[in-house]
């Protein structure tokens, strides 16, 4: 009788062991689904989908690794220092049960257990898209070689002004485009004057070196960024009359390719009360010696109204190392807001404060950026020679976008010019 009731209670511990075994439709699927999916899904920047069982057991073991070491999802902004509302990092609970599946061997389970799968507009990442601008002619880059930005601009055809709650980005060959950036060009505006419309041109085009403005950024793209999608109380404005221009930056990889970005758009359904002003902080006047590997660079500003800070998205190339911003006190001490230890050319994301920050006007705002020139760094173009700011991915970049939030009827200049009053 012992020995049965021995027997017993071994089988009911067995059958517990088996039971906490994590499977696939109950415990993997809905982290999956909150956690990848957006870029591990058919036609998005994920090598593999995993949307499915047969998608995920193949990979269970690289998942259980990629997350224990939170080398996936891709985040890169220091845990001590503010919280983010994107931040798609796996608590522990989560990267427990993702390696226990992995090791109990992938079990599939009861697909009644599944979650009910997300919804993805097709082809974007935002809500299926109001209005789809693309660019009129197709860009084609050579197999080889260093590339001008290119240029197109496109009516918008607006009749009245529009507020844009979700914007998204979408190169056709995502392969060649180190950045793309989309600018409103209201009428009257003297940038661009005299070039073309609907058809791709350069600076060289228009007999000038480059093309800088203070035109407003409707978004930002970059490899590993994330579209834009703001509550209802927020949007970026377009007003009647107004073109898109995009701004491409394409990369040569030894493949030609065509190219043809679009942006997707989506409008607030009412006008909301606070407008997005995209700004950055930026200093192109820098030198990083041959071999240097920690050299810093950094800039300042100070907010010329009051406004919400909203969040970051910091923009290097491939020597950059990391980026932090910080507010700078009336005696010069830096309260930290975003510290970016390990900065990943191929991921660069945008940081979304949790908690907005209301900062008053005259508010300093620092960007301090690090880079490594030295053979160490894998990504390093060319160690041997001192680097300059530059258009090429050779080159670098030292620019902190940050987001602010201003009563909805302030535009870009309108904040700017309450510095003079």
């Amino acid at each position: 009788m012992n020995g049965l009731r021995f027997l017993a209670a071994v089988a009911g511990v067995c059958a517990l062991a088996v039971a906490q075994t994590p499977t696939f439709y109950r415990d993997v699927l809905p982290i999956l689904q909150q956690h990848c999916q957006t870029c591990h899904r058919p036609g998005e920047i994920a090598p593999f989908p995993l949307v499915s069982y047969s998608d995920a057991r193949g990979h269970a073991a690289a998942m259980a690794k990629a997350t224990s070491t939170r080398a996936m999802p891709p985040w890169f902004a220091d845990p001590g220092v503010g919280r983010f509302r994107n931040d798609p990092s796996l608590d522990p609970g989560q990267i427990r049960a993702l390696t226990a599946w992995a090791a109990g061997g992938a079990p599939e389970g009861n697909p009644k257990d599944a979650p009910q799968p997300p919804h993805f507009a097709t082809g974007w990442n935002i809500d299926a898209p109001e209005m789809e601008v693309a660019m009129p002619e197709p860009v084609r880059i050579p197999a080889r070689g260093k590339l001008e930005y290119t240029y197109e601009i496109v009516p918008t055809g607006f009749k009245a002004g529009r507020w844009v709650q979700e914007a998204e980005i979408r190169p056709s060959s995502r392969a060649h485009v180190h950045h793309a950036v989309v600018y409103v060009l209201p009428p009257g505006s003297n940038w661009l004057k005299g070039a073309p419309v609907g058809k791709p041109f350069t600076a060289g085009d228009l007999g000038q070196k480059e093309l800088w403005t203070d035109s407003e950024i409707l978004l930002v793209y970059a490899p590993g960024s994330a579209p834009d999608r703001w509550p209802p109380d927020l949007g970026k404005f377009i007003p009647a009359g107004s073109d898109l221009v995009f701004q491409m930056h394409y990369t040569t990889n030894g493949d030609a390719a065509v190219d043809q970005t679009r942006i997707g758009l989506v409008f607030n359904p009412a006008p909301p009360s606070r407008r997005v002003l995209t700004l950055q902080l930026t200093n192109n006047d820098f030198v990083i010696p041959p071999g240097a590997s920690d050299a810093q660079v950094e800039a300042h500003g100070t907010l010329p109204g009051p406004a919400t800070l909203l969040g970051f998205f910091p923009h290097m190339h491939l020597r950059g190392k990391a980026f932090e911003y910080n507010l700078i006190g009336a005696h010069g001490t830096a309260t930290p807001l975003l510290r970016v230890s390990h900065y990943n050319f191929y991921w660069q994301r945008s940081y979304e404060l949790q908690v907005p920050l209301a900062l008053p006007a005259g508010a300093e705002l620092q960007a301090l950026a690090r880079y490594d020139n030295s053979a160490a760094n894998p990504h390093n173009p060319d160690p041997t020679v001192a680097v300059h700011w530059g258009d090429q991915t050779s080159d670098e970049m030292m620019v902190g976008f940050f987001d602010l939030a201003v009563p909805a009827g302030t535009d870009k200049w309108q904040y700017f010019a309450e510095r003079k009053r």
